[in-house]
C-alpha cells in the first residue's frame, strides 16, 4: 500500500510538472516552475499551481529562463519578434530568440517587454485606483481627490485612460472642482518610432473652464527604452474646442503640439513618470498653452501603493476674468489590479 501511494505521489508531482512548462532561475538560486503571465516595466509575472497569486519578480532578479511556449517578445532597439525563449547554457542571463528562422542571442537586459500569444485580454490589461481624503476642522474643509488609470498593451499597440478629479468644499469660500481625463493610444513602428492619437479633456475653475478638449495626432520616437526607463518626444497636430463657465464665447483653436515623456521605475519599488506638452496656436496669433504632469508612485504590499501627482495647466491668453494658470498637488492610497 505504501508503495502504491508513493508511485500515485511520484506520478501526480510529475505530471504536474510536466503541464507547467515555464521554468525560471533566480539570483538567489530559487527555481520556480509555471506560466509566463507577462514581463513589463522590468516586472516579470510569473504563475504556479502551488499558489494563488501570481508571483511579481524583477528582471534583474531572474539568471535563466526556459520556455518552448510562443510570446511577442520586444527588444531594446524597438524590435519586437515572435519566439519562444531559452538561455543559453553556459552564460549567464543570456537567451536565444528565432529570428527569421535562426537562433540569436541577447542578453536578457536587452529584452523590454514578453507577453504570451493568445494571452487572455484580461491578462495585457491593468487597472490602478486610488483616492485622497483631507479633512480638517477649520473651516469645515473637505476635499477628495480620485484617480483611474486604465492599460491596455497589445502585440503592436498600447491603450491607455485615465479620469482624475479633486472637489474641494470649505465653509466661506467657492467650491474648487477639477477633472483631467485622457483617452488614447500608440501603434508601435520599427525602431523605437510610434504613431500617437490621443483626446485630452481637462475642466477647472481657477480658469473658468467648463471644458477644454484637445484632439491630437502625431508620431514620436523612443530615444530610450529599457528595463529601468524610457525617455520619447513626439509631435503632431491638435485641434481644441473650450466652452466656459462665465459669459464668455467658446473658443476653438488649431495648434501644433510638441511634448517629452519620461518614465524611470525599476528604483526599487520607486516608479516616477513625467510629461510636458507645448501647444503652439496656428489659428489664434500669438497663443500657446503648456500642460505637465508628475506622478511618483511606491509600491507597498499586497498591490497596494501610495502616489503623488502634481498637474500643472498655463494659458498665455486666457479669458476675460480667468487665471492664465491652474495647478494641483495630491497624495493618495491605491490598488493595483493585474
Amino acid at each position: 500500500m505504501t508503495k502504491q501511494l508513493t508511485f500515485i505521489l511520484f506520478f501526480f508531482i510529475s505530471c504536474l510538472a510536466f503541464s507547467q512548462k515555464d521554468t525560471i532561475k533566480l539570483s538567489n538560486n530559487d527555481i520556480l516552475v509555471g506560466s509566463i503571465e507577462k514581463m513589463d516595466f522590468s516586472i516579470l509575472t510569473f504563475s504556479t499551481s502551488y499558489d494563488d497569486s501570481d508571483f511579481k519578480i524583477k528582471w534583474g532578479e531572474v539568471l535563466e529562463i526556459h520556455s518552448s511556449s510562443q510570446f511577442i517578445i520586444s527588444v531594446e532597439d524597438g524590435d519586437r519578434y515572435t519566439s519562444d525563449i531559452e538561455s543559453v547554457d553556459g552564460k549567464e542571463k543570456t537567451v536565444t530568440l528565432n529570428v527569421d528562422g535562426t537562433e540569436k542571442e541577447f542578453p536578457l537586459e536587452e529584452i523590454v517587454f514578453i507577453e504570451p500569444i493568445g494571452g487572455s485580454f484580461f491578462s495585457r490589461l491593468t487597472v490602478d485606483i486610488d483616492l485622497g481624503i483631507n479633512i480638517t476642522k477649520a473651516n469645515n474643509f473637505r476635499q477628495l481627490t480620485s484617480n483611474i488609470d486604465a492599460t491596455y498593451l497589445a502585440y503592436k499597440w498600447r491603450a491607455r485612460g485615465y479620469y482624475k478629479t479633486v472637489l474641494s468644499r470649505q465653509d466661506g469660500a467657492t467650491d474648487i472642482n477639477r477633472m483631467d481625463a485622457e483617452l488614447g493610444g500608440e501603434y508601435y513602428l520599427p525602431h523605437d518610432w510610434f504613431l500617437q492619437a490621443n483626446a485630452i479633456y481637462l475642466a477647472n475653475d481657477e480658469q473658468l473652464l467648463d471644458l477644454r478638449s484637445t484632439y491630437q495626432f502625431g508620431g514620436g520616437y523612443y530615444f530610450i527604452r529599457n528595463n529601468s526607463m524610457f525617455f520619447s518626444a513626439n509631435a503632431g497636430l491638435a485641434y481644441t474646442t473650450e466652452n466656459f463657465s462665465n459669459d464668455n464665447p467658446d473658443r476653438k483653436s488649431t495648434e501644433g503640439f510638441i511634448a517629452l515623456g519620461f518614465n524611470k521605475y525599476a528604483i526599487g519599488d520607486l516608479s516616477v513618470q513625467t510629461g510636458a506638452a507645448l501647444y503652439p496656436s496656428f489659428s489664434q496669433s500669438g497663443r500657446y498653452r503648456v500642460d505637465f504632469n508628475f506622478d511618483m508612485k511606491y509600491d507597498l504590499p499586497l498591490d497596494f501603493y501610495i502616489r503623488l501627482g502634481l498637474s500643472y495647466n498655463y494659458d498665455n491668453q486666457p479669458v476675460e476674468d480667468a487665471s492664465d494658470s491652474d495647478y494641483v498637488f495630491t497624495t493618495s492610497f491605491g490598488w493595483e489590479w493585474n
